[in-house]
């Protein structure tokens, strides 16, 4: 089976550490791990790397374009290697579940999250996997939008960096044993 492995985010050094790009920084370093390659797939805006997890085959995807607005270039590669909705992995930033939590999900809301928004119009489908990765809610009156956009805190990079790592697992987990069992070891709370 093929799986895509959609990392959200936004393009570009200024945003490459901010919460908002969990989800790419989780498909980097999947892609690290595998010693996979991004290329540009065109006429897609998207970056794509290609490795095998076991008899899968897995697309780690990334966008060109900014997150509220990538949904309909993943959705390109998905009907160009022929894959349902439940083929597609989503990891991305979730302020409502708190810093260091995952959770493991098929289906639902997309709870006003932008990327997922766009994720749901370009493959038509809420039917997909996600992998929310928990940022937390930004202190006192600030902004949502503006709190995902900033950098981790100095006090919270280990913790994110370990995070990250967790993100990705649970999607190597997702594809090896199912939702169940990846639900079963990401979706308790923090592993530290």
């Amino acid at each position: 089976m093929t799986w895509l492995v959609a990392g959200l985010g936004n393009p570009g050094p200024e945003y490459a550490t901010t919460r908002h790009n969990v989800g790419q920084m989780a498909v980097d370093v999947l892609a690290s791990r595998a010693e996979a390659k991004f290329r540009r797939l065109r006429p897609a805006p998207i970056e794509a790397a290609e490795y095998k997890e076991g008899a899968e085959r897995v697309i780690l995807a990334r966008s060109t374009q900014f997150m509220n607005e990538s949904g309909p270039g993943f959705a390109s590669v998905a009907k160009k290697n022929h894959l349902a909705p439940h083929q597609v992995i989503a990891v991305h930033d979730e302020i409502d579940l708190p810093f260091g939590r995952l959770q493991v999900k098929r289906g639902g809301s997309t709870a006003g999250h932008h990327g997922l928004d766009s994720l749901v119009e370009g493959l038509r489908s809420m039917d997909f996997f996600r992998i929310r990765v928990g940022v937390g809610r930004p202190p006192g009156r600030q902004d949502p939008a503006d709190y995902v956009l900033e950098a981790f805190a100095k006090k919270e990079q280990a913790d994110a960096d370990v995070l990250v790592q967790d993100a990705a697992d649970a999607v190597v987990a997702l594809i090896r044993d199912g939702l169940n069992s990846a639900q079963e070891q990401f979706n308790r709370g923090p592993r530290r």
